[in-house]
């Protein structure tokens, strides 16, 4: 079979602690990126762009927050919507303040102040977990909600409550606002999460990952054996949020545009970033894309066929939809708790042994 480490012999530690040490994965992992920046963005069009692609890369992006949380540290949180709801905010107040700022750095300082934000509500994650640490998380999504939909400051005393991402340019595209092209909205945003999906890979193989992953293994033990769950806890809520930050700010400034909190960034947006690391897998970087990918393309892929094809009610195909989804979020935890990631981990594994019984 082609899928074979023969001939790849290493020499050195740090060759076989790379993250593709077959030959074989680093080229196939070239190729994509070569077709992500050099291909696609020859042949994007709107549709592509607003209904797949875009919605794809941000939401990666925010599924890698969220499994830093809770795949990597075990920390359970469902206030992921408030998250992206204080990276759109700070980010749309930083654009309006600072006209002449350049927007990577809005996007970036929105993704901080999200952090700064989580860290707050991370706080009870130090004497409190599991479902109790759900609850105080969702808590902190309404009350977050409430706060920037009650307070007229944030979305500048606008008389409907929506704000607007007004035009900025990078390296003088525009990439925000009503004259974007297609091509420069999908190329900034595959350029941010690429950084920063490198970035998360290795903090989580890193050790500060270690501590992540001892603290979610059992956290008691973990404090035996000198992690500091305080260091360990806090700094897993500040990377997610600086994580979910920079999505939600990607999320309203370049994706959607314009947005309104109650319905831009309610709960349903939580849920849905949950259950993306659920189906593609917990404490997996590739996980958290595949499990983007799944929940972007299924409803898309639903409603062209039954919509589109069958002339089905789109009511009807939305209800089929929440059960295609509920149903593969069971049968996953039944059967795969570890998701797409382990399948396809299971998959290599089978091709490195064929013909040979597994």
């Amino acid at each position: 079979m082609f899928y074979r480490e023969a001939g790849d012999f290493k020499v050195s530690y740090p060759e076989d602690s790379q993250t593709f040490p077959i030959r074989f994965d680093r080229w196939r992992y070239y190729a994509v990126l070569a077709v992500a920046f050099l291909v696609i963005p020859l042949v994007i069009n709107d549709y592509w762009e607003k209904s797949i692609l875009l919605p794809f890369l941000v939401y990666s992006l925010i599924a890698i927050g969220l499994n830093i949380l809770t795949g990597y540290c075990g920390q359970v949180s469902l206030g992921s919507g408030a998250f992206m709801a204080v990276g759109a905010f700070a980010c749309y107040k930083l654009m309006t303040a600072f006209p002449g700022l350049n927007i990577l750095f809005c996007i970036i300082g929105a993704g901080f102040v999200t952090a700064a934000v989580g860290v707050v509500f991370g706080l009870p994650s130090l004497r409190i977990k599991g479902f109790y640490l759900a609850v105080a998380t969702l808590a902190a999504q309404f009350f977050i909600v409430w706060l920037l939909n009650k307070v007229p400051w944030f979305y500048n005393y606008s008389a409907t409550g929506q704000i607007t991402a007004p035009e900025r340019t990078f390296l003088g595209i525009a990439v925000t606002g009503p004259n974007t092209a297609s091509w420069a909205t999908y190329l900034f945003t595959l350029s941010i999460l690429f950084v920063m999906a490198w970035a998360a890979r290795n903090l989580t193989r890193g050790p500060i990952g270690r501590k992540w992953m001892a603290i979610r293994d059992m956290d008691i033990a973990a404090e035996i054996i000198g992690v500091n769950p305080l260091h360990a806890k806090l700094t897993a809520f500040a990377v997610s949020s600086f994580y979910i930050g920079v999505g939600g700010a990607l999320f309203f400034s370049v994706y959607l545009g314009a947005a309104e909190v109650t319905e831009a960034f309610n709960i349903d947006k939580s849920f849905l970033v949950l259950f993306m690391i659920i189906i593609g897998g917990l404490g997996s970087i590739f996980g958290s894309f595949a499990g983007a990918a799944f929940m972007v393309l299924l409803p898309v892929g639903l409603k062209n066929l039954l919509v589109g094809s069958l002339g089905w009610p789109t009511d009807l195909a939305a209800h089929i939809q929440f059960m295609i989804v509920g149903g593969l979020i069971i049968f996953i935890l039944i059967y795969e708790p570890h998701g797409v990631a382990q399948l396809w981990r299971l998959a290599k594994e089978k091709l490195r042994l064929w013909p040979f019984p597994y």
